[in-house]
């Protein structure tokens, strides 16, 4: 028995050693397949900018576990990598051009604008730019229009529609189902609760939504106008039109495009625009994935730091790495604080709001590092609510026209569900000790106190949330309270009324970052740190594969779903535009 146990726990041993040797070897080789090796670049290339997926502000490491089981999400592409691979095709000598792919993009039209703006500015170079596409959407017209040759397929269309916005609306639906949703606001223009209490748009959410979508399409249609030559007069007869349905040649004839061609000429007619080419085959095309691998041509060795700290997502409580949660951008803010070496920060902030308190906890961060050092906000796509409240303070802010931002408000929202008990049969009963002991009870209305209490608190709030956009732009509370309100403005229309202090892009935010740290040379470094390898392959699968698994199921629900659950899940009073914006 005794060389039984011997014999036993040899095998087990051994089977042990040669399972942690195949793990081993496993693991390398995944990690040798998952290595980025520098793309070499050669003479006559052309950076090959395919627009596809979905556009973020930055894209993390995939999780390579993921990659093997095919369970990758849509195709996502980085906003920081398209800017970076532009600026390195515009500065390096063995990159002739860009090719514009323009398919299936869903991008905002603040990065759009970020892009097309690049992309000019590639073209003081004096390298071409061909853009092609088999449809073209309106958002990649838009960026594409800057190109010095567009090319659409013979059998092909280019979409301008205009821009509109269609909010829906579950109060029907929760009051079928008996839910009743008890709101507290503060804001007359604050809409996110309107789906919740109304039917269709208030009068003020009407205002500012036209106001808003106007400002941003006569963006679009202006620098549209100025690329091609086309009256914006035109442009919206063009419009109005819908250009969709029309032949291919209506779309030369009026200017929109240059040419017809399908997609396998523009490589011969990419040859022609390179010399010692002969062969269509022979055009090499460097995609915006190879570029992240190469090296900028003019790098700074400077050991001054502007930091660009990366803030995308809605505002939680919490320190996990989805959205943009309190503990975990309050601890970034400190080490970029307390980092001699950081001279300036860029808070790159891209977000729709979300709790108000966690907003003030950020807020706090960021004041205490201005204390220290230079903070100039670059503000993305939104950067509204709660995604106001985090930037308010900043040594200054920069925004694109196209960004939607202010929504200074806040508002809170509780249902009961009491009409749902009665109708499935559910009764319940009560026994506390004092007279809020039951505060919160989703089965019975709030009573007259409580609603007086609760409505009190976000009132509170609301001038806390005053104060701090008064003290952090300098303008007295009661003028702030005028275009406050909860009401959104266009980063056109912020600037007028001093809630902004320029426009541009994320480069004028960091030549101002080193203006005001006095830097005339320096190095960028981006925060928070993406994840490499092996933290990737290490991360929680089971919540990705969840996350993924409701995206596919739920579609374009996903974000309402995942708002809810937010809002489920965190403080019950929010500084947040409302869910359902989407513009197209």
């Amino acid at each position: 028995m005794k060389e039984f146990f011997k014999s036993l726990l040899a095998s087990i041993l051994g089977c042990s050693i040669v399972l942690g040797i195949c793990f081993l070897i496993f693991f390398i080789v995944l990690a040798a397949l998952s290595a980025k090796e520098s793309y070499a670049l050669k003479d006559n290339t052309v950076l090959a900018l395919k627009l596809e997926g979905i556009l973020s502000e930055r894209v993390e490491e995939e999780n390579p576990l993921l990659t093997m089981l095919n369970q990758n999400s849509e195709a996502q592409i980085g906003l920081d990598d398209i800017i970076s691979s532009i600026k390195k095709a515009k500065e390096n000598d063995k990159i002739k051009g860009i090719y514009i792919n323009a398919g299936a993009f869903s991008a905002s039209n603040a990065s759009l604008k970020e892009i097309r703006d690049q992309l000019i500015d590639f073209k003081e170079s004096g390298k071409f730019i061909v853009a092609y596409s088999d449809v073209y959407t309106q958002g990649c017209y838009y960026l594409s229009s800057v190109a010095d040759k567009l090319i659409m397929n013979p059998e092909g269309h280019l979409d301008l529609h205009g821009l509109s916005a269609s909010p829906t609306f579950y109060k029907g639906l929760l009051d079928k189902i008996g839910i009743e949703m008890q709101i507290f606001k503060v804001g007359t223009f604050k809409s996110a609760v309107e789906p919740f209490m109304l039917d269709k748009m208030s009068d003020a959410n009407r205002e500012q939504v036209s106001s808003y979508i106007g400002d941003m399409w006569s963006t679009i249609t202006s620098e549209i106008s100025a690329s091609r030559n086309i009256s914006v007069e035109k442009l919206n007869v063009i419009t109005d039109s819908l250009a969709l349905f029309k032949k291919s040649e209506v779309c030369v004839q009026d200017g929109l495009v240059d040419t017809l061609m399908y997609e396998t000429g523009v490589r011969e007619y990419l040859k022609t625009l390179l010399t010692g080419v002969e062969k269509a085959k022979d055009v090499r095309l460097a995609s915006v994935k190879d570029m992240t691998t190469v090296s900028p041509e003019n790098k700074s060795k400077s050991k001054d730091i502007i930091a660009v700290l990366y803030a995308e997502g809605s505002i939680t409580d919490g320190s996990g790495t989805d959205g943009i949660t309190s503990k975990r951008f309050v601890k970034e803010l400190e080490k970029l604080k307390d980092n001699d070496k950081v001279k300036a920060v860029v808070f790159r902030v891209n977000s729709p709001g979300g709790s108000a308190y966690a907003s003030e906890q950020i807020w706090k961060a960021v004041t205490d590092l201005k204390e220290k050092k230079p903070v100039v906000v670059s503000m993305g796509d939104y950067a509204a609510s709660g995604g106001y409240y985090i930037s308010c303070n900043a040594s200054k802010i920069i925004a694109q026209p196209n960004t939607l931002t202010g929504s200074i408000g806040i508002f809170g929202m509780f249902p009961n569900v009491e009409g749902l008990t009665k109708k499935v049969g559910l009764t319940f009963d009560n026994v506390k000790t004092n007279g809020h002991a039951d505060f919160g009870d989703m089965t019975r209305p709030m009573r007259n106190d409580e609603k007086a209490i609760l409505q009190n608190y976000i009132e509170r709030g609301y001038d806390l949330f005053l104060t701090r956009c008064s003290d952090g732009r300098g303008i007295a509370k009661n003028a702030l309270d005028s275009i406050a309100q909860g009401r959104v403005w266009t980063g056109n229309q912020a600037v007028k009324i001093g809630l902004v202090d320029e426009l541009g892009g994320i480069d004028k935010a960091i030549e101002e970052a080193a203006k005001l740290a006095n830097l005339e040379d320096y190095s960028l470094n981006s925060f928070p740190k993406k994840r490499d390898f092996f933290e990737s392959f290490l991360s929680d699968q089971k919540e990705e594969l969840t996350t993924r698994a409701m995206k596919e199921y739920l579609g374009s629900d996903y974000q309402l779903f995942k708002t809810i659950k937010e809002i489920k899940e965190q403080d019950f009073i929010q500084a947040r535009m409302p869910y359902d914006i989407n513009i197209r």
